[in-house]
């Protein structure tokens, strides 16, 4: 059953059985159904299951996020589902991050290196590079060696993407129209078929066809719509309809208007992202706006941050882009000032320890980490773990948004990691404890069907 209380004004959702002791927005409830937290909600409820869909989701998201908070809707442009490898991409999907590799593909150990700390970061999908055999040759070993699906990386040459094909590779990155005769793209496109690949097409401002600059006099959003829905015509009269489609610039005003041109015509899934976007906080910055503009108005169903940087970064950017929109949810999310005269602790420092003391950490929760008294105590109320500055060189720590305990200064970072790292197993033991019950369920729906 699922209740909706009000208290101080704030709306509540309550999921009937679920797991107590979750904290979530606004002071508590008066009256909380019977077993649960007066901090409980909707929000949490989706915090178990991460990224997944739980079977009330449709209910919920539909019927009440709307009701609770309708400021912060995000309504995502209704598009068909492909998959890449075992992940959804596109529909009701949860919103993939991906990367690519920036190793020698060819040298097979190097890049499964690479990958490896790729899939730590909580990357989705990532791709690789196929300029030569050699690379392709690896793919096999590296495909072999990866949790998570690989996309080939193809330009021009259609043995390569056949041969990707053929290692493994979850989905070809591939301009159809740029691989030669009609026969190429029909043995690519049978290629895919066979191994069950996906494609994406991938139309880059700084790589747009001669026809359409002599056309349009530069790039815009029409010519890279255009080349777009040319390739996408390539595959689809070769009966291939299962592609995604990006259209990247380095200016976010071109990205943005060239995304909301191709939404409007196509229905397929898009990869977002403004290419060449810089170095890591350039690059954060151009994309955060590109990319934000974008997502918040429900455009796109999977992302690369193309930074000049280490791939993890630019994992670690994508989610917390997606994080800041509600779009995604994982790790812990940092609330912290940026410290000023009133400050009863080192606030920076200790923030920046505490990234790095709790990046190991994939479970949904937030942590409140404020300066002093003015905002401290109303920021910890709305966090799963919050604390605030004081005087005397001690400060006060809030759990489930209620005061709990006080610590003292050089005890912060080890402390919050304690709790963090506790709340997290508690966390994973109540998704885990409700998954079981919802399998448990369906189990007896199914004995009851069979009597």
């Amino acid at each position: 059953a699922i209740h909706v209380f009000r208290s101080a004004g704030v709306a509540k959702t309550w999921i009937r059985g679920s797991s107590p002791r979750m904290t979530c927005f606004g002071p508590p409830c008066d009256q909380p159904p019977h077993g649960l937290s007066p901090h409980f909600c909707y929000l949490h409820a989706l915090h178990l299951y991460k990224d997944g869909r739980p079977p009330f989701w449709r209910e919920l998201q539909g019927q009440l996020m709307s009701s609770i908070r309708p400021w912060r809707d995000i309504e995502r442009r209704k598009s068909r589902t492909i998959q890449v490898g075992k992940v959804a991409v596109g529909g009701d999907a949860p919103i993939s991050v991906q990367t690519m590799t920036n190793t020698l593909t060819s040298d097979a150990k190097a890049t499964i290196e690479q990958i490896r700390r790729i899939e730590e970061a909580g990357c989705d999908i990532v791709r690789v590079s196929c300029p030569d055999e050699d690379s392709t040759k690896a793919l096999h070993e590296i495909v072999r060696a990866a949790t998570i699906p690989i996309v080939a990386d193809i330009h021009f040459h259609y043995r390569r993407a056949i041969e990707a094909a053929e290692a493994g590779a979850a989905c070809l990155r591939i301009n159809p129209g740029n691989i030669g005769s009609a026969a190429r793209v029909k043995e690519v496109v049978q290629a895919a078929k066979d191994h069950g690949v996906s494609m994406r097409i991938g139309v880059n401002a700084g790589s747009l066809e001669r026809d359409l600059l002599e056309k349009y006099g530069e790039p815009c959003p029409e010519a890279m719509v255009e080349s777009a829905l040319d390739h996408a015509r390539i595959l689809q009269d070769h009966d291939f309809h299962d592609f995604k489609i990006s259209v990247k610039a380095s200016d976010p005003f071109l990205t943005v208007a060239a995304y909301q041109q191709l939404a409007e015509a196509i229905d397929c899934p898009l990869h977002i992202g403004v290419t060449e976007a810089g170095g890591l906080m350039t690059g954060t910055i151009k994309s955060s706006i590109g990319l934000g503009m974008l997502l918040w108005g429900g455009i796109g169903d999977t992302i690369r941050v193309s930074l000049s940087a280490d791939p993890v970064e630019e994992v670690k950017v994508g989610f917390d882009i997606l994080k800041s929109l509600g779009l995604r949810h994982r790790g812990v999310t940092i609330i912290s000032c940026p410290s000023c005269a009133r400050q009863g602790f080192d606030v920076i420092s200790t923030v920046k320890l505490l990234e790095d003391r709790l990046a190991h950490i994939a479970t949904p929760m937030s942590l409140s980490v404020i300066g002093c008294v003015v905002n401290g105590p109303g920021e910890a109320e709305q966090t799963d773990i919050g604390f605030t500055g004081g005087g005397a060189g001690a400060g006060m720590v809030y759990l489930a948004g209620m005061t709990d305990h006080k610590i003292k200064n050089d005890q912060i970072v080890d402390h919050l990691v304690e709790l963090v790292e506790a709340k997290a197993k508690e966390i994973e033991a109540a998704r885990a404890a409700e998954e079981k019950a919802v399998e448990a369920g369906e189990d007896a729906q199914l004995a009851r069907a069979g009597d």
